[in-house]
């Protein structure tokens, strides 16, 4: 387990891992084995739902870094109301195409199941659910920008639909618009990773901040946009 999962901080309340892309969370969706709560078994506890002990807010497929796992009831149930209230701050760093208007601001926008495409959200839905997402430009590149990222409510996909509502889709986000901008810089999946956790413990109420770098693939995708092109070819965007 822990030569495929780096855990972060642990004690006898939570744990904090670096899930690496490619790895569900939990089993679904046509997922029954080699989940990251089947890799934590005995280690994560907590929740009504038994296929997702622990779990407090999930991480796509695809999506790499900081996810906070509870061991027990009454840690879980104070980690899901501290998400509830707000009060985990959970930063991401996502590569987008393009240029937003503003160095920073913030997506107020309602997003559920796309009424034409049901395995995506998006802002064209029958069961629109509030979805708040803030952003600031960290480096400006050709054709690109990398962005800080954070989440005020934690829809499922809801900065890749947030991203792509404003025109400006994660790179390498093959079901949200960012597949050309990823391809041009050898990108196999979408540039977003949970680059920090800051919460405090629910038991000793200290506050707890957890970091992670980003991953190698995340890395070389970022150079070969700095240099505005991908290795071994032309820059497409």
């Amino acid at each position: 387990m822990t030569a495929a999962v780096a855990v972060v901080y642990e004690d006898e309340r939570l744990l904090v891992v670096d899930k690496p892309a490619g790895l569900v969370v939990h089993p679904g969706a046509g997922v029954a084995d080699g989940t990251l709560v089947q890799l934590l078994a005995g280690r994560i506890a907590g929740g009504p739902d038994p296929d997702r002990p622990g779990v407090v807010h999930r991480l796509d497929r695809d999506t790499s870094g900081l996810l906070l796992l509870a061991r027990d009831e009454q840690a879980h149930a104070a980690l899901q109301e501290a998400i509830r209230r707000r009060a985990v701050q959970r930063e991401y760093l996502a590569l987008v195409e393009g240029r937003p208007d503003a160095r920073s601001g913030t997506i107020d926008a309602a997003i559920g199941r796309d009424r034409h495409n049901r395995t995506t959200m998006s802002t064209r839905t029958d069961k629109p659910r509030r979805a708040v997402t803030h952003f600031e430009a960290v480096e400006a590149l050709p054709g690109r920008t990398l962005l800080r990222v954070s989440l005020e409510t934690g829809r499922t996909h809801q900065i890749r639909a947030h991203m792509r509502a404003i025109g400006h889709p994660v790179c390498g986000d093959q079901a949200y618009g960012g597949r050309r901008c990823g391809a041009a810089i050898g990108l196999e999946r979408q540039f977003l990773h949970s680059a920090r956790l800051v919460f405090s413990h629910p038991a000793t109420g200290e506050r707890v901040e957890c970091e992670s770098k980003l991953p190698a693939d995340l890395r070389l995708a970022l150079d070969a946009a700095r240099r505005g092109s991908a290795p071994g070819g032309p820059d497409g965007s």
